[in-house]
C-alpha cells in the first residue's frame, strides 16, 4: 500500500532542500500534508527573528493553492503553523503540541490521508508522534544538529534522542550521520541531483564577469550559504595570489562584513533561484567547495557536489568525506598553495565533462525517491 505523508520540514518554496526534492517526487503518487518550519530554537529580539515571526503570523493558515507554481499538485497541502518554537518545558511542549494538532488535523481530514507516515526532518516535531493518527514515524536526518549554527543545541539534542528511540525508519544522508543511529532502523540515502536542470546546456548568466569584455579571465565560483562553514583564511590567501582570476560567490552572507569583499576580483552576487544556478555553474571555469574541517561539515552531503558534477566543470574542494566517492573527479586541496595550483591546473587541462556527468546520471531525485518508496511501503 502507498502511504500518504505528513511532513515536518523547512518552509516550502525557498531554495530546494533535499527534503523538498524527495517529497516533491513522492507527491506524484501520494497525498502530502507539508508543515512549514516549527523552528529549532527560541526566537531572539533581533530584527531577523522579528521579521521571520511577522512572516509566520501573516501567512495563510493552510493552502492547497499553487505558490508561484511550486506546489506539485492538488493533493499537496501546506500548513503554516503558529506555535512555540523549540519549547523547553513540559508545559511548553504540551501547549505547542495542542496548537499544532488544532491546525494540522483539519487539513489532514480535508486531504483524506490514507494510513499516513509521519516524516520529520526536525527533531522538535517528535512531540507530535502519536497525535496525528500516523501509521509509522520516519526521521530524515541531513545535518549534525549538535554542530549546526542557529540551533538550541541542548533542546534539539534531547528531542533527537527521543526521536531516534521512536522512529520506525531513520534516513541518513551521509555515512557519518548513519553511524550515529541504530543499524536495524537506519538506511543511508545520499542526496540526488536534478540532472536535467544542471546538465542540459543553458545560456550564460548576463551578470557573470567577462560578458561585456573581450578579455578572458578565468572564473572560480561558489553558490550556497556564505557562512562560518567556509574557510575564509584559505580563500583570502588564495584570492590574493590570483589577481588575474575572478571569484564569484552566489548566496546571502551570514555576516555583516564578508572578508571576501575586500578584493576587487571578488563579486558577491547575492541570492539566485535554484533554476538560475546552471547559467553560472556551466559557464565559470571551476566550481568551489571551500569548507573548513569541523563536525558539521564532516557530516554533511552537499547537494551542490552532484550539481557541480552535472554541470561538467572542474571542482576544487577541501577534504570533506562527501567527495570521497568522486575523488577521481575532484581536485582536493589542503592549503592556499595547493588550491592555487589546482585552480591553475584546471584551466590548463580541462576535465572531461561527459565523465563527470556520467558519474551522477543515475543519481537523480527520481531514482532516490524510487528507492525510498520501497522502504516506506515496508512500514
Amino acid at each position: 500500500m502507498t502511504h500518504d505523508l505528513i511532513v515536518f520540514g523547512e518552509d516550502w518554496g525557498g531554495l530546494p532542500s533535499s527534503t523538498q526534492c524527495l517529497v516533491g517526487q513522492l507527491a506524484k503518487t501520494r497525498k502530502i500534508v507539508w508543515i512549514n518550519s516549527i523552528g529549532l530554537r527560541r526566537p531572539t529580539p533581533g530584527w531577523r527573528d522579528i521579521k521571520r515571526a511577522w512572516h509566520k503570523l501573516t501567512a495563510n493558515k493552510h493552502s492547497t493553492e499553487s505558490d508561484s507554481g511550486k506546489i506539485p499538485n492538488d493533493n499537496f497541502h501546506i500548513v503554516y503553523p503558529r506555535t512555540l518554537p523549540a519549547p523547553r518545558s513540559w508545559l511548553g511542549r504540551q501547549l505547542a503540541t495542542l496548537l499544532l494538532k488544532k491546525q494540522i488535523l483539519p487539513v489532514m481530514k480535508k486531504a483524506n490521508l490514507k494510513k499516513p507516515v509521519l516524516w520529520t526532518s526536525l527533531p522538535t516535531a517528535v512531540d507530535l508522534s502519536g497525535h496525528l493518527n500516523e501509521s509509522a514515524l520516519v526521521y530524515y536526518c541531513c545535518d549534525d544538529f549538535s554542530a549546526l549554527a542557529g540551533v538550541d543545541h541542548s533542546t534539539v539534542a534531547k528531542r533527537e534522542r527521543e526521536l531516534v528511540q521512536k522512529a520506525d525508519l531513520i534516513l541518513a544522508t551521509s555515512d557519518e550521520l548513519a553511524q550515529r543511529f541504530p543499524t536495524k532502523t537506519t538506511r543511508l540515502l545520499h542526496h540526488g541531483v536534478d540532472y536535467s536542470l544542471f546538465a542540459e546546456p543553458t545560456p550564460r548568466a548576463h551578470d557573470l564577469p567577462g560578458n561585456s569584455s573581450n578579455k578572458s579571465r578565468p572564473i572560480a565560483g561558489f553558490y550556497g550559504s556564505i557562512d562560518d562553514r567556509l574557510d575564509y583564511d584559505l580563500l583570502v590567501s588564495t584570492i590574493a595570489q590570483l589577481p588575474h582570476w575572478d571569484f564569484i560567490f552566489i548566496g546571502k552572507p551570514a555576516m555583516d562584513h564578508c572578508p571576501l569583499s575586500q578584493f576587487n576580483n571578488v563579486t558577491l552576487l547575492g541570492e539566485r533561484s535554484h533554476q538560475q544556478l546552471p547559467a553560472y555553474s556551466q559557464h565559470w571555469d571551476v566550481s568551489l567547495l571551500p569548507f573548513i574541517d569541523n563536525a558539521m561539515v564532516r557530516a554533511c552531503n552537499p547537494m551542490k557536489l552532484r550539481e557541480y558534477l552535472a554541470a561538467g566543470r572542474p571542482i576544487v574542494s577541501t577534504p570533506i568525506p562527501a567527495t570521497i566517492p568522486y575523488r577521481h573527479l575532484v581536485h582536493t586541496v589542503t592549503d592556499a598553495a595547493t588550491m592555487v595550483a589546482a585552480l591553475e591546473q584546471s584551466v590548463r587541462a580541462p576535465v572531461d565533462a561527459k565523465r563527470q556527468r556520467d558519474a551522477v546520471t543515475e543519481h537523480t531525485w527520481a531514482a532516490r525517491a524510487t528507492q525510498l518508496s520501497g522502504w516506506l511501503e515496508t512500514l
